[in-house]
């Protein structure tokens, strides 16, 4: 899924949750699918795999865009994925 996303903005946790005004996310996963998603307030955002195999240590929350279908969406993800590697973080 990830090379069919463009990455429109990503931000922190926390910053996503002050912007949303929401004081927490839950993730959750689908029963039946199997599939992880995000819970803010009344809204709901996917997850990446590494949310599936507990290898989130260092997590961020994107807007991206499929660019088959033109759905935008938030994402909670690894960060570094997507495709551009971190050269610094001041």
């Amino acid at each position: 899924m990830e090379r069919d996303l463009k990455f429109v903005k990503t931000m922190s946790v926390a910053d996503f949750k002050a912007q949303h005004q929401v004081e927490k996310i839950e993730v959750k996963r689908n029963e039946n699918t199997g599939k992880c998603f995000f819970v803010f307030g009344f809204e709901t955002g996917a997850c990446s795999r590494k949310v599936q195999t507990k290898e989130l240590t260092d997590p961020v929350i994107s807007e991206v865009c499929s660019a088959t279908t033109g759905d935008t969406f938030f994402l909670l993800h690894q960060r570094g994925e997507g495709g551009a590697t971190t050269l610094a973080i001041l």
